[in-house]
């Protein structure tokens, strides 16, 4: 005699296991485009912008190892770095570890961003990270960046 019940039987064991297993799962998804840093010293924004890479202005951004900053958007504005293989950073112009003043833009050469305040904190824009200064609790505050074809969009 056939059951009319064809569903598969999962033993207890494995439900149990299969629900950790998922619940693990869902808590591992948290992102960074999901996450806000909590940075007193940063307010937070909220933008989408899309740079042409055939333009003039921006072709710098089709070649390795260049930059481009854009102090239109961000608090005093972003640096855009191009790291190859169709890679692309980032971060926000404003020192992170103190709060805004006129002096917390910061400068970029190369792949270090510079506070011009006392503390001279100095930033990769590669990775965000602080590498020279007075101790500093935050590093730059990176915004999502991603090409589809010749359009570069840079978001939070």
């Amino acid at each position: 005699r056939f059951s009319a019940n064809v569903a598969p039987k999962i033993a207890p064991m494995k439900q149990i296991a299969l629900l950790l297993w998922f619940i693990l799962v869902l808590v591992s998804c948290n992102s960074a485009d999901v996450r806000q840093d909590q940075n007193p010293n940063l307010v937070n924004l909220s933008f989408s912008v899309d740079y042409n890479l055939t333009l003039p202005q921006y072709t710098q951004l089709n070649f390795e190892g260049n930059s481009f900053q854009d102090y239109s958007l961000g608090i005093t504005g972003i640096n855009i770095y191009y790291i190859g293989n169709n890679q692309y950073f980032a971060y926000e112009l404003t020192a992170p570890n103190h709060p805004v003043t006129e002096c917390s833009t910061l400068v970029v050469n190369g792949i270090t961003a510079r506070c011009q305040c006392d503390d001279n904190n100095a930033y990769n824009v590669v990775n965000g990270q602080q590498t020279e200064g007075a101790q500093g609790q935050y590093s730059l505050r990176a915004y999502r960046a991603t090409r589809n074809g010749d359009i570069l969009n840079i978001s939070n």
